[in-house]
């Protein structure tokens, strides 16, 4: 589920920079700021207009699959990295659930093992394998607390069809880590329910959840952006936010 967003109408792609840290944010911030800098740098993180999966109108799209070449999906595994460092999350192995959670889980993983932490890795297939080892699970038997790697979460389906297969294989589900929370309203049967699908699997699926950015902290970096080009599109995402955004 890398791509939260379809059917773009317009889009505007700001001018690469540094990808460092904005100046004036508490330290506490500086790792998701440098997180959305990085993410608009790259053309991943875009502002506009775009139809969302729940039919809205987003002013801004965030696509991971956009991470596309070596350097860029290495450093935003180092952001995956430092925020599960950060974070003090105990887990014993990374599932990447296919098909975009593959590349992100590996690269985590090999992210973690370069700065001390090796832990085994597992993806799963769509489709059974009839041959071979056969089966939908490729990688490290599944085992222990499991720690899901994805991008965003829009609904919650892709962690609860990872929760399912972890606990089929004897494993425990334990926590997903997310490269961007939207924090905004989940959908069910088309319609808004008062909870984002963050607030979901926490509360009602009992696994953390770390996420290397916020919607608030985008908010914080277009205010503090000394463009006026990507300035203007502050306000745009402060009245998203005020319709469809939860606390």
């Amino acid at each position: 589920m890398l791509n939260d967003t379809k059917g773009a109408v317009a889009q505007h792609t700001p001018p690469s920079g540094a990808g460092v840290p904005v100046p004036g944010t508490a330290p506490s911030d500086a790792l998701a700021q440098a997180f959305v800098q990085f993410a608009v740098d790259a053309g991943a993180l875009r502002f506009g207009e775009f139809k969302t999966k729940a039919g809205r109108l987003s002013p801004y799209f965030f696509n991971a699959g956009l991470f596309d070449d070596g350097v860029k999906l290495g450093r935003l595994a180092a952001f995956y990295a430092q925020q599960l460092m950060a974070s003090g999350m105990e887990f014993d192995m990374i599932f990447g659930p296919a098909y975009k959670g593959i590349p992100l889980g590996a690269a985590v993983a090999v992210e973690l093992a370069r700065l001390g932490r090796n832990v085994p890795f597992a993806y799963n297939r769509k489709e059974a394998k009839d041959h071979g080892e056969g089966g939908t699970l490729v990688g490290a038997p599944l085992q222990g607390r499991v720690l899901i790697v994805d991008d965003v979460m829009s609904a919650g389906t892709a962690a609860r069809e990872s929760i399912a297969i972890i606990k089929a294989a004897g494993a425990t589900p334990y926590a997903v880590v997310i490269a961007l929370d939207r924090q905004e309203k989940a959908t069910e049967n088309g319609a808004d329910v008062p909870y984002s699908a963050v607030q979901y699997v926490r509360h009602q699926l009992g696994l953390q959840v770390c996420a290397i950015a916020q919607l608030a902290d985008l908010l914080q970096y277009l205010a503090l952006n000394p463009s006026p080009e990507l300035g203007a599109f502050h306000q745009q995402v402060v009245a998203y936010r005020d319709r469809y955004g939860v606390s």
